[in-house]
């Protein structure tokens, strides 16, 4: 038996790992052998030895060779995650085309859409002034009693407002005669305690037409009892005319000569000039500017009164 003993190499033992301290996963990329390449370092590592202090493998020579393989495994993971990003960005791309596919959609259904708002405020205004030109015929009668020996003659009563507050049509031989007349709404509403209004249609245009610039001269009446002769019209434009009569009763006050002319247009007289406005908020826009009238209509302040 020999004296010397062999130096024993030492046994590499594979130490327990935990789960994910490993570099398996880059980025969620599964790579391969990175394993092997731990294991290859912990084995392949210079180790000294007691009887000899020469290294199986020199330092130099392990660092480049474990330089190599963590050059390719870093190399392997930079591809993955090239190709990761290059998807992404694609992504990106495309989500960028269909996003600027949506808004140029997104545009052209707004101007659609404005288009047929015109179109529908075109075709309302012309179905409105239709209606109006339906009614031009017809005198409309605030103010006449409800009461049924009125309602059941109104033809002859219309005749009677005629001669007791233009006589002078009949004396011309106009033709004042009717095809109908009824009060509106056509059923009375017990609540209410104003008359219902009375529709006129009469046979000329022409006579109605001086009946109505006579009830703007003065205030008519039936027997001695007030009444007002207006312009038949529709509802809408009612509705248009009725949102004036705060400012037009102001001006009436201030001696404006206000007017209100079709389809419900304000007309006015101040400085020596007549001026019209179709809007209330293009009238309250130019009172402001003149200091005669500034202040004077403003209309919240005068609903806050009133209420």
């Amino acid at each position: 038996m020999t004296n010397s003993t062999e130096a024993q190499k030492p046994q590499s033992t594979k130490k327990n790992k935990k789960k994910g301290a490993t570099l398996d996963t880059f980025y969620g990329a599964k790579i391969q052998n990175t394993e092997q390449i731990e294991e290859d370092i912990q084995e392949n590592s210079p180790k000294s030895s007691k009887g000899n202090r020469n290294s199986p493998q020199t330092h130099e020579e392990f660092e480049s060779e474990m330089t190599k393989k963590m050059e390719a495994l870093w190399e392997e993971k930079w591809e993955i995650m090239q190709k990761k990003f290059m998807h992404l960005q694609n992504q990106f791309d495309q989500t960028v085309k269909e996003n600027q596919a949506l808004k140029q959609e997104l545009i052209k259904q707004s101007q659609n859409t404005k288009k047929l708002e015109e179109n529908i405020k075109y075709l309302t205004d012309k179905v409105i002034d239709l209606e109006n030109r339906g009614r031009r015929e017809n005198l409309r009668i605030i103010g006449l009693p409800e009461k049924p020996e009125i309602n059941t003659k109104l033809d002859m009563v219309i005749q009677d407002i005629i001669k007791e507050n233009c006589p002078e049509i009949l004396e011309q031989g106009g033709n004042t005669a009717t095809d109908r007349a009824h009060r509106t709404p056509s059923t009375l509403n017990p609540q209410k305690t104003t008359p219902r209004n009375v529709i006129a249609k009469f046979q000329s245009y022409q006579t109605k037409e001086k009946i109505l610039q006579e009830a703007r001269k003065r205030q008519f009446r039936y027997k001695g009892m007030p009444i007002r002769v207006t312009q038949d019209l529709a509802s809408s434009t009612l509705n248009d005319r009725k949102a004036w009569n705060m400012i037009f009763r102001k001006a009436r006050e201030l001696g404006l000569q206000p007017r209100i002319s079709y389809p419900a247009k304000l007309t006015i007289y101040f400085q020596g000039k007549v001026w019209a406005f179709n809007k209330i908020e293009d009238f309250q826009l130019f009172a402001k500017k003149r200091p005669e009238l500034c202040g004077k209509f403003d209309t919240e302040n005068q609903r806050a009164r009133n209420t």
